[in-house]
């Protein structure tokens, strides 16, 4: 740091009547330096020199100190014991420390020296902002309506920021009609308040989330200029809520406004958070051909439905689109690289994307070994974990989720159920149902039913329809249907209209042979209007994402599609394969029977890929 040597470099003893310019000269080189630092050496070095240049008690520096440590989540302890050693630290101290803790989702830590702020200081416009924003995050409606009322006691509810938040804050709590009285009273102070976008925006958000259509479709009619962003929110709005159909119709409709990258992206992520990943796939290309740069979040994106889609033809395309159009790899990216890479199957190329990253963190980290753990690689993902912790990153509950769930894939119990309880005891982290789920999951696969009962009755919270699913199955995988029955009334305890349960009840009674069990949980799953829906299925044949579903004959050459399916399954026969037809119905022929087998999507789309091949 060449300017930081210059400012230090010699002690310097100006003029009395001088000193005071000098040293408010010297605070503005440090601040400049704190701003221009590029990593958290710099920033540590800088730091240093405050210290023994005795500038650690100037709250303009102390400020800059904290914010800029701030942007960097694993350093905020470091924010923390700055503070703790600043004397009477004052309201600019404090709002540096209050967003610092917020904008890094220490939430609850946050509002504490929110309150402890309260004892000296009187909070301003910069102050609410994130402690709302805090508020909201944590769902607490009663704090927030505290904090409104201190709000109107200071006379701050004018300011266009605050006022925001709180009206946000009203939405994201589900206090809608809370946030609708305060838009109505507010109004009064005009075009810079309720009638902007952004306030429209929230409330337009807010009534989508609890699918409130009209009440959001009203507010925007009657607003008197929509801007891009209003057309962006609510069609986020809409997707998130599934109404796919009239996210599209608005989407078509906001034709008369200029589509920016936000537009494109929230259609993007739209589609693929609903499942219609080649849907996204096919939206990306449309937006470069209308020549619309894509930013950071939509590359995210278009991974993310890549990842799902299993396209990785298209990935490699993204990829290579990444590389020749200047984009950094930052974190998100770099993250979304190594998923797609993985969740396609490539862990080479995943390996390859995260090896050369500069800088990783907990997530980057976390998605390798997720990458490892479902690629069944256990060796990799301990390599990975034991290498993250020399680095000195502390694994939390995402990280010990993934590195179980290799030991699942791997069939290695007794690894993984060390991993728990270091997970437990050793870092202190409470298990969540993913948790329990993928041990009760571990004990099933390797037939350890009754240990894996056991654990059950053992959690310290209710087990729920994923946890009993786990034993389920494993009790059909190991013909246990006495357990199976129990489990059983327990998923339709929890879900009395999930199909997930019936089916099954009816085929673990298939496989053992009891046909009048069989029709009566189909017969009781009938009157009860259960019904189960179809499976589906994606494949990428050049670079084109098709999907299929279970039965599917309604692709253009489904003809071709099921002749190779005849081909194949009886190639397959002639090395000993047999369709396993004990898990179907009893009531349809044997020729049937297989024949349903030999519809699943994945099936389709198998020999949809093998028909395409060299063409």
């Amino acid at each position: 740091m060449k300017a930081l040597r210059m400012l230090f470099s010699k002690k310097k003893k100006p003029a009395k009547k001088f000193h005071i310019l000098a040293a408010d000269e010297e605070v503005g080189q440090l601040i400049s330096l704190i701003h221009s630092s590029k990593t958290i050496k710099q920033l540590q070095q800088i730091h240093a020199q405050i210290i023994l240049h005795n500038h650690f008690s100037n709250s303009r520096i102390v400020t800059q100190l904290i914010s800029s440590y701030s942007f960097k989540p694993d350093f905020i302890t470091h924010a923390l014991s700055i503070f703790r050693h600043f004397p009477n630290p004052n309201l600019y101290i404090f709002n540096s420390l209050i967003r610092a803790l917020s904008d890094n989702s220490f939430y609850m830590t946050s509002i504490s020296y929110f309150l402890l702020m309260l004892k000296s200081s009187t909070p301003n416009h910069l102050t609410f902002p994130f402690v709302l924003k805090s508020t909201a995050a944590l769902q607490e409606p009663s704090l927030g309506m505290q904090i409104h009322t201190n709000v109107l006691k200071l006379g701050l509810i004018s300011d266009p920021l605050v006022l925001l938040h709180l009206l946000d804050m009203y939405a994201k709590v589900g206090l809608l009609d809370y946030a609708c009285q305060l838009f109505d009273e507010t109004s009064q102070w005009g075009d810079d308040s309720p009638t902007s976008a952004l306030l429209c925006n929230v409330l337009i958000n807010g009534y989508c989330k609890v699918g409130k259509w009209g009440k959001a479709m009203e507010l925007f009619q009657v607003m008197p200029e929509k801007y891009g962003s209003t057309w962006n929110t609510l069609i986020n709005g809409l997707m998130k809520a599934g109404e796919i159909d009239r996210a599209m119709d608005l989407w078509h409709h906001s034709a008369e406004i200029k589509r920016d990258v936000v537009s494109w992206t929230t259609m993007i992520n739209g589609f693929s958070l609903n499942g219609h990943h080649e849907k996204a796939l096919s939206v990306f290309d449309q937006m470069l051909e209308q020549g619309v740069k894509p930013n950071d979040q939509t590359i995210v994106c278009v991974l993310l439905a890549c990842a799902k889609a299993g396209a990785l033809h298209t990935g490699t395309r993204v990829h290579e689109y990444i590389l020749t159009n200047g984009f950094t790899l930052k974190k998100g990216i770099t993250a979304a690289l190594v998923d797609m890479y993985a969740k396609c199957g490539s862990i080479e190329n995943a390996s390859r994307v995260f090896d050369m990253a500069e800088e990783k963190d907990l997530r980057t980290w976390s998605v390798m070994i997720w990458g490892c753990a479902i690629n069944g690689y256990l060796d990799k993902a301990l390599h990975c974990f034991n290498t993250m912790m020399a680095t000195g990153i502390k694994p939390d509950g995402v990280v010990f989720l993934a590195i179980i769930s290799a030991c699942l894939h791997a069939g290695n119990v007794d690894q993984g159920l060390r991993f728990f309880d270091k997970m437990k005891h050793d870092y202190s982290i409470e298990p969540t149902m993913k948790h329990y789920a993928v041990i009760v999951d571990l004990y099933g696969r390797a037939g350890r039913l009754n240990q894996a009962l056991r654990f059950i009755k053992s959690m310290s919270i209710d087990p729920d329809f994923v946890i009993w699913g786990a034993l389920f199955s494993a009790c059909r995988a190991h013909k246990n249907v006495q357990m199976a029955e129990y489990a059983s009334e327990k998923l339709l305890a929890l879900e009395p209209k999930h199909p997930g349960g019936y089916v099954f009840l009816s085929n673990v009674y298939a496989g053992a042979g009891r046909w009048q069990d069989v029709e009566r949980v189909r017969t009781k799953m009938k009157n009860k209007g259960v019904a189960k829906d179809p499976g589906w299925s994606y494949i990428e044949i050049h670079g084109q994402v098709t999907s299929f579903v279970a039965g599917d004959h309604f692709h253009d050459r489904s003809d071709e599609i099921h002749l190779k399916l005849d081909e194949i399954t009886k190639n397959a026969r002639e090395f000993g394969y047999m369709p396993e037809t004990e898990w179907v119905l009893h009531n349809i022929e044997e020729e049937e029977k297989e024949e349903s087998l030999g519809s699943h999507s994945e099936k389709l789309a198998l020999a949809f890929a093998l028909i395409s091949e060299g063409q």
